[in-house]
């Protein structure tokens, strides 16, 4: 590899304007929308970004050649002016945006919010739950995004497949507003290589993301919590990412794993979210009273192997008995959970 050099007066004023950079707070300038370069409002929470690694591209180490001096590592400090690769759009939107997404099957009242209405009922919805996220998480954007239950589990662990027909009308209307749409499989009696493969297709679609739900890789659904192990995470990831080189899809795309409890991911602390093309998110999901979610959620923050998290809330179920939160955590507790979350939804 071709040695840089950087002088040693040069090398110690980019370590000073980066000490300042992280310990004063200071947030990415967006040029796309320059309105929202503005001091937060008084009362709001305002995001002190010390961006964590998972938010850039890993990549090999890059050497510095000092003048005088022995070569030594730099590290991420040319990522974003690496020009190709921003071309390529492998810098994350989650540095300077949040992820807000309305979960459910789409016409399946009793299958969470998206399920609950029309494409053209659920646009109005889904602006003012965006309000309300865009008012509390500071100078950062939101991409509203639909979750979409694709593969659903059902008795003996058979997966019900949600039609392609239906799934590309969602994700056309999504794209045409600048919206993600995640595709979740439950995977049921299947490996998670299969479900991982049966989403592949829709990768050819730029706003497309993927999830997978091991509570529901079982064949007991209902009765029993499924689990899915480390090892099969990261042939998920690797799967995805194969088929993203293979067929020239560029980018990277995201991958929720979900979790509420210890048995659902086996072996968590060998998880990797190293893998180049897809950044891996760890959703805490589950119902229940704010002090009950907030003691789920430590339990994932806990893995810092999967630094990047996600939050679930859900609202008053269609179906009586079901469970829900009671009450309901209000944007600005969510943005305040340690660490914050990227991607938000609601069941």
């Amino acid at each position: 590899m071709k040695a840089m050099v950087v002088s040693l007066p040069k090398k110690i004023a980019l370590l000073l304007c980066a000490a300042v950079f992280y310990t004063t707070g200071a947030f990415a300038y967006d040029s796309v929308n320059p309105e929202r370069n503005t001091a937060v409002p008084q009362g709001q929470i305002e995001w002190k970004p010390v961006f964590p690694r998972a938010l850039f591209l890993n990549k090999p180490e890059i050497t510095v050649m000092e003048t005088g001096g022995l070569a030594g590592p730099i590290e991420y400090q040319d990522i974003i002016k690496n020009k190709e690769r921003a071309e390529h759009g492998l810098q994350s939107v989650l540095l300077n945006s949040d992820v807000f997404a309305l979960y459910g099957k789409p016409n399946a009242r009793t299958m969470g919010i998206l399920g609950q209405y029309s494409l053209e009922e659920i646009e109005p919805i889904m602006n003012e739950f965006v309000k309300l996220y865009d008012s509390a998480n500071g100078n950062r954007n939101i991409i509203p995004a639909f979750y979409i239950i694709y593969g659903t589990c059902w008795p003996a662990g058979e997966i019900g497949i949600l039609s392609t027909a239906i799934v590309e009308q969602y994700i056309a209307f999504a794209a045409e507003r600048g919206w993600y749409v995640f595709l979740d499989h439950q995977i049921g009696k299947y490996s998670v290589a299969e479900a991982t493969k049966k989403l592949l297709p829709f990768l050819k679609y730029p706003n497309v993301h993927l999830a997978l739900d091991p509570e529901w890789r079982t064949t007991k659904p209902m009765k029993e919590i499924g689990s899915v192990t480390a090892e099969e995470i990261n042939e998920a990831q690797q799967i995805i990412q194969n088929y993203m080189i293979e067929h020239g899809i560029g980018g990277r795309r995201m991958l929720v794993i979900h979790q509420f409890n210890a048995k659902m991911i086996q072996q968590r602390h060998l998880v990797k979210s190293n893998y180049e093309r897809v950044q891996l998110i760890h959703c805490s999901d589950g119902f229940g009273s704010p002090k009950l979610k907030k003691e789920t959620y430590a339990y994932n923050a806990a893995a810092k192997n999967i630094p990047l998290k996600s939050f679930k809330l859900f609202l008053k179920p269609m179906v009586e008995g079901a469970g829900y939160d009671v009450p309901i955590m209000k944007p600005e507790e969510v943005f305040l959970l340690n660490p914050r979350p990227y991607l938000i939804m609601y069941q």
